[in-house]
């Protein structure tokens, strides 16, 4: 099975390959670099994307000042799990709505204007059919990793899926089973407008594993990452699904 790491890190390789012939990245390069660090792994520290990039800590810092003017990224004080320390607390830097916009969603026009229509000529159902024809993929490319890796946990395999449809999937373990967390939709600006496709995917979900899932925040209504809730299956009535997109709100 192809890690999890490798989707991850499928933006920040596509930015490396565009270096020049000595190594070294332009400026613009390396902040996208740096964004698309921060989009595939959600709220990083300036320390957290120097490691992870390989580049000094000035020079991280430097890249993320130009976010900021840019108003691509914002920062927030990091939530401190211990003992406070003396000092000026840590910052973490997110994407924002224009940071995301920069990576795909050129068509939501086109697409919204789309529904728009299918919505008008052909009726609700038409957009919630068109919704759940679209997430096909899940149910076709989650059985074939099933196939392949039958020992598998559920909720990985999963996220190995929605990687690979570019929206940078994770998994963590939550308060009452697992959560799907995703750090990037790829039509997020279209599902503002039209929810049906969040409830095709949260349906989608619990479809292939045949468990109740709850969807507890999205990327289109606002909230920081995509997060379903995969409860244990000893908690679990089999076999329904409910989305609920504003439950509990992920923290901004």
């Amino acid at each position: 099975m192809k890690p999890l790491g490798q989707y991850r890190h499928t933006v920040v390789v596509e930015f490396e390959a565009s270096g020049t012939a000595g190594g070294v990245l332009p400026d613009g390069s390396t902040r996208q670099r740096v964004a698309a660090s921060i989009l595939q792994a959600g709220a990083r520290t300036a320390a957290d994307l120097a490691t992870e990039l390989g580049l000094t800590p000035a020079a991280v810092r430097r890249h993320l000042d130009q976010l900021l003017d840019d108003g691509l990224v914002v920062s927030r004080p990091v939530r401190s799990r211990g003992e406070r320390r003396r000092g000026r607390p840590a910052r973490e830097f997110v994407l924002t709505d224009a940071g995301r916009d920069t990576f795909d969603q050129q068509y939501d026009d086109l697409a919204a204007a789309a529904l728009r229509f299918l919505s008008e000529t052909a009726g609700e159902d038409a957009v919630r059919e068109f919704a759940r024809r679209r997430m096909s993929f899940v149910e076709r490319r989650y059985a074939e990793l099933v196939g392949r890796h039958p020992d598998a946990d559920p909720a990985e395999l999963l996220a190995e899926v929605f990687s690979a449809e570019g929206y940078a999937a994770s998994t963590r373990t939550g308060p009452v089973g697992e959560q799907l967390c995703q750090q990037h939709c790829p039509v997020a600006h279209v599902a503002a407008e039209f929810p049906q496709l969040c409830e095709a995917e949260t349906e989608a979900i619990g479809r292939v594993l045949g468990s109740h899932v709850q969807r507890l925040a999205t990327i289109a209504h606002g909230d920081g990452v995509c997060t379903t809730c995969i409860p244990s299956a000893t908690g679990a009535p089999s076999g329904n699904t409910q989305t609920t997109p504003r439950a509990a709100p992920a923290a901004r």
